[in-house]
């Protein structure tokens, strides 16, 4: 009787920040990238709790099948890309910085998939030695990719499409769909800048800014989106492909790491 392949455990990137009712720091994520995993992906999501060396980034991988990097308002610190200084006022995630980005190396070495989202595709381009743009509408010739800057936005307006990417001419993103362009819901201050080594560029909006990211080794799913494709993925073709795409190679190291342990 064939032993059926496990649910593969995906790790998923939490947040450091304050609890609004008693001022107490928490680890967190939105709830939204939890239920958005668990409908594309048949997996056991494990929340990462940013404490950067804490935590041990070779054991994390061994037992993850795959990871998932969220969003989050604090911003990469520029000395991780030799960027100038943030203001003094500039929300920081220093415990997360130092867990995901050395863990997204981690995880190309182990040849463990990787999602990247908002944030995401930030980390992953420091990751491997790229940059970031602190704002890109303060760059000449940019747009404002930042969300509705109005106190009675909706969720609905927030993350609803806002702009079009055009997808690399035989790109994965491309291949993925069949089409050439897509809207997405691009919500950022922040963008690639220098892109990271052995990153390709799939995605570029309008004005020029890098808004999906693989990397070259096409056996991998190391991929970074600059959108929220966590919000209703099912109703966006090329993020719910991606995520299918993402669960098929975390499937693939769960049986792989099942297979090992059975032998053992």
């Amino acid at each position: 009787m064939k032993t059926p392949t496990p649910r593969p455990m995906i790790g998923v990137s939490a947040n450091a920040m304050e609890a609004i009712q008693r001022r107490n720091r928490v680890h967190a994520t939105g709830e939204r990238n939890i239920h958005a995993l668990m409908k594309m992906v048949d997996c056991i999501p494990v929340l990462l709790p940013p404490m950067g060396t804490a935590l041990d980034v070779a054991d994390l991988v061994s037992r993850m099948d795959g990871f998932v990097l969220t969003g989050g308002r604090a911003n990469v610190e520029p000395h991780h890309y030799d960027g100038p200084a943030f203001p003094p006022d500039e929300v920081i995630d220093p415990g997360r910085d130092g867990l995901v980005l050395p863990l997204v190396r981690a995880c190309i070495a182990a040849r463990v998939p990787v999602f990247g989202i908002c944030r995401g595709i930030q980390e992953i381009n420091v990751a491997l030695g790229g940059s970031l743009h602190y704002r890109i509408h303060q760059l000449d010739g940019k747009n404002d990719h930042r969300r509705p800057q109005r106190d009675d936005v909706t969720h609905e307006e927030i993350f609803r499409p806002n702009h079009l990417v055009k997808f690399t001419a035989g790109g994965l993103f491309q291949s993925l769909t069949g089409h050439d362009e897509m809207m997405v819901n691009s919500l950022h201050g922040q963008g690639v800048d220098r892109l990271g080594n052995g990153l390709i560029v799939e995605a570029v909006s309008p004005d020029g800014v890098i808004e999906g990211v693989r990397y070259h080794d096409d056996s991998q799913f190391v991929v970074g989106v600059q959108w929220h494709a966590e919000w209703r993925p099912d109703e966006h073709a090329l993020s719910s492909a991606l995520y299918k795409a993402f669960g098929q190679k975390a499937r693939e190291r769960a049986a792989r790491r099942a297979a090992g342990l059975a032998a053992a």
